[in-house]
């Protein structure tokens, strides 16, 4: 039986080639990048940034900011420093992190992602909150609380939606840990975490001794052991 040879792929391996209007909006980041780079008086700046046009960043804060090398920063993500802010570096970004769309960094004390760690989209990071306490004066008048400081280890990965609020000490994210999508992080976790839910908990830890991955309760069990509570 003859094959219509209209009817196949006249090229079936060929690759469709990039929309080339998709190069304008590349050019104009890169533009907007070496821009920033060169006018804004980072505390430092490393070299391959790249920031979204619609990225909300004030000169004025820049100085408070570490950018590490290959530092790459999504449309409408906002880094901000309170006028409160305390210390003289507030935002600490290492290399070849990734920052998504619709991020919020918020700094008053320190917030400090390590390198390589990927942040996915509308992720909210605040080290501080707003004081409510007075009930006669509406919050926005009440200012800030004295907050606390975070820090997001080497390698992590953070999901969709999620919040990482810190409002005293240390909140610390262990290195190559997971936080899944639309937890709420207050507290510390260990490293090789998976984090979930509204309050985040541990999930699955990796056991770096043993070489296996071990769920909560095992992990809990564990722990319980090698404090001598139980024999």
């Amino acid at each position: 039986m003859k094959r219509n040879s209209s009817l196949l792929p006249s090229h079936p391996h060929r690759q469709p080639m990039e929309d080339p209007l998709s190069l304008i909006p590349r050019a104009t980041t890169k533009l907007f990048s070496l821009w920033i780079k060169a006018m804004y008086p980072f505390a430092a700046v490393g070299h391959d940034l790249s920031v979204h046009p619609t990225c909300l960043l004030s000169r004025r804060i820049a100085p408070r900011i570490h950018l590490g090398n290959s530092v790459v920063i999504r449309k409408d993500t906002w880094l901000n420093v309170l006028p409160e802010a305390s210390g003289e570096l507030n935002i600490k970004i290492g290399d070849n992190c990734l920052i998504g769309a619709q991020n919020v960094i918020s700094a008053k004390n320190l917030i400090e992602i390590e390198h390589d760690v990927i942040i996915g989209t509308s992720v909210l990071i605040q080290d501080h909150n707003h004081a409510y306490e007075d009930v006669a004066r509406p919050i926005r008048t009440q200012g800030p609380m004295p907050g606390g400081r975070i820090r997001i280890g080497q390698g992590s990965w953070i999901g969709h939606g999620v919040s990482i609020v810190c409002n005293q000490e240390e909140l610390v994210i262990g290195r190559n840990s997971v936080i899944a999508a639309n937890a709420l992080v207050t507290r510390s976790f260990p490293a090789f975490s998976v984090i979930v839910g509204n309050p985040a908990r541990l999930t699955r830890q990796y056991d770096p001794s043993n070489g296996i991955w071990m769920g909560a309760a095992a992990r809990q069990a564990a722990v319980v052991v090698c404090s001598g509570e139980i024999s």
